[in-house]
């Protein structure tokens, strides 16, 4: 995926928009914290850092689900990518159309409690994204890749659930991509 990229426009021009960038103030910079994606720099300062996204599949009247769990991630080439089952929501949302889906960034505890939900993840920053399956065995890869240094130890136990999963179709991998 190239989004983001100088597609449209000739090299020259593009290294003399980046230079004129990084001789902006920074005061200006700061101000002006769009990114070609939509993203603030907050926010993509959290997709780069955060040990956790919420996501939540949209409803064809764009509602959201009351499916909120915070998923293990990975933030590569201006997506969310995740490793899901198969029979999880947010996999047969895709499957049934619901392609567009609304994502929290940061670690604000478990979402489901025994008593009541945590709606902490709420004031979070959030994009809606278009979801897609993909089904490129070496965008998984990638995926995993991420996950050994990000997810240190922990990530020693799913490591072969998560391969061996996509390689079966019990696991699926799903991208995000800012709307």
């Amino acid at each position: 995926m190239d989004r983001g990229s100088s597609r449209g426009i000739d090299r020259r021009t593009f290294i003399a928009a980046g230079a004129a960038w990084l001789l902006w103030p920074q005061g200006l910079r700061a101000a002006h914290h769009e990114h070609a994606n939509g993203l603030s720099s907050d926010t993509l300062k959290l997709l780069d850092g955060s040990p956790f996204v919420y996501v939540s599949p949209l409803k064809s009247d764009g509602e959201e689900s009351k499916c909120h769990g915070e998923v293990w991630y990975a933030w590569i080439d201006g997506a969310v990518y995740l490793n899901t089952t198969a029979g999880a929501w947010k996999a047969r949302a895709v499957g049934l159309g619901l392609t567009r889906a609304r994502v929290w960034v940061g670690d604000h505890g478990r979402w489901k409690g025994l008593v009541s939900n945590n709606e902490a993840f709420r004031s979070a920053p959030h994009f809606d994204a278009n979801v897609e399956r993909v089904t490129d065995a070496a965008a998984n890869d990638r995926l995993l890749a991420v996950f050994e240094t990000k997810y240190k130890g922990s990530f020693d136990s799913w490591r072969d659930k998560m391969r061996d999963g996509f390689a079966s179709g019990d696991r699926v991998l799903l991208r995000y991509t800012p709307a």
